[in-house]
């Protein structure tokens, strides 16, 4: 009987939201809305947040995953489990499935790079092992996934390569390889790299020239993904706007914004690099509202939050897919980030499953 009190509840939920327009059909002709989801949706523990979910958004992306240390614990040794449970939730609710991702220095399988005394491998070893890999995972749900994050965060701030395990050894010769191997892995798969902070001038450079070196060697790629992790002040939204425009008319390429999110909180760090978690320290200041978000300040949020919106909306002939990074504000990583125990308002729906203000104008029709 308990299994299928799940199943009722969702439609109960379901069958109330259906009274309001879905968000997903107010995009139609612009870009794709997704959103990522983590074990609770994908395992159908969070009936609330499914709701939501399958009402309006049209695409999912996977949290963690399918990152190398959750799908491959020990090189070569697989754990399909929650994989194969995420890719089946989508299609099974005829949702644009997105996959992330397939080289990323962090949540990395821990001997991937390093033999057994703990030495990084040989080059060769290190191309034969990522063509292994993607191989491996992108064959599993070739026909099935839509598009991957092939390479994520492989460039600093500053415009250089982040000294990874994978640029010690290989160089920037490691991006075209992981590229090439999941085009040869799926021909038909959209192809990408996704990288935070894309509003900094020279982090935008090297991303640039980065395509520009894939396209000229006949490599593919689709998009440059933006990861939209930003705040109450930060990127300029001036020159967020010209950099997505950069990207189109340099490349020819569109733009992702592959995890939006906008925390409400005072800012501690313009970085997504979760290895600031360990440099900074708890402080009240940077934790205001574990009691609720005072008026004006949601009014602010949600004001700012329309005015990303409405860029983005100004250039819908470049930006292919909007993904928001989490279905409530409950379940974002961003609570406890990068100082433990804050309490953060990021997502386009409250924790209790409400839609933001903000967004009325949207589905009503008056945008």
């Amino acid at each position: 009987m308990k299994n299928l009190l799940i199943p009722l509840a969702a439609c109960i939920l379901l069958s109330c939201a259906a009274k309001e327009p879905a968000l997903k059909t107010a995009f139609d002709g612009k870009f794709i809305l997704g959103a990522a989801v983590n074990t609770v949706q994908i395992t159908g523990a969070d009936v609330k947040g499914d709701s939501v979910l399958l009402r309006h958004f049209g695409a999912v992306e996977p949290e963690n995953c399918m990152k190398s240390a959750e799908i491959m614990p020990v090189f070569g040794q697989y754990n399909w489990d929650m994989a194969d449970k995420y890719v089946d939730f989508g299609t099974r609710n005829g949702l644009l499935v997105y996959g992330h991702c397939l080289i990323w220095h962090s949540q990395l399988t821990p001997d991937f790079c390093y033999d057994k005394e703990g030495n990084l491998i040989s080059p060769e070893e290190l191309k034969a092992r990522m063509k292994q890999h993607i191989t491996t995972v992108v064959s599993r749900y070739k026909g099935r996934i839509k598009g991957w994050d092939v390479v994520n965060e492989a460039i600093l701030d500053n415009g250089e390569w982040r000294p990874s395990p994978f640029y010690q050894i290989l160089g920037e010769e490691f991006i075209p390889w992981a590229f090439q191997c999941a085009h040869e892995a799926d021909p038909d798969c959209e192809l990408y790299y996704n990288d935070y902070s894309m509003h900094i001038p020279a982090k935008l450079e090297t991303a640039i020239k980065l395509a520009k070196t894939l396209q000229e060697r006949g490599i593919r790629i689709d998009a440059l993904g933006f990861q939209g992790h930003i705040g109450m002040d930060y990127p300029n939204l001036d020159l967020y706007e010209r950099h997505i425009r950069r990207v189109k008319d340099e490349t020819g390429l569109d733009v992702c914004i592959t995890e939006l999110d906008m925390s409400i909180l005072p800012t501690v760090t313009m970085s997504a690099d979760i290895a600031e978690m360990s440099r900074v320290e708890r402080q009240a200041f940077f934790n205001p509202y574990e009691n609720g978000v005072p008026e004006d300040v949601n009014a602010a949020w949600n004001a700012r939050m329309g005015d990303v919106l409405d860029m983005f909306l100004r250039n819908a002939d470049a930006v292919r897919r909007i993904n928001v990074w989490g279905v409530s504000d409950d379940d974002s990583w961003k609570n406890g980030w990068p100082i433990p125990g804050r309490k953060d308002y990021p997502l386009w729906f409250d924790r209790s499953f409400n839609m933001k203000p903000f967004l009325s104008k949207y589905i009503n029709g008056t945008k």
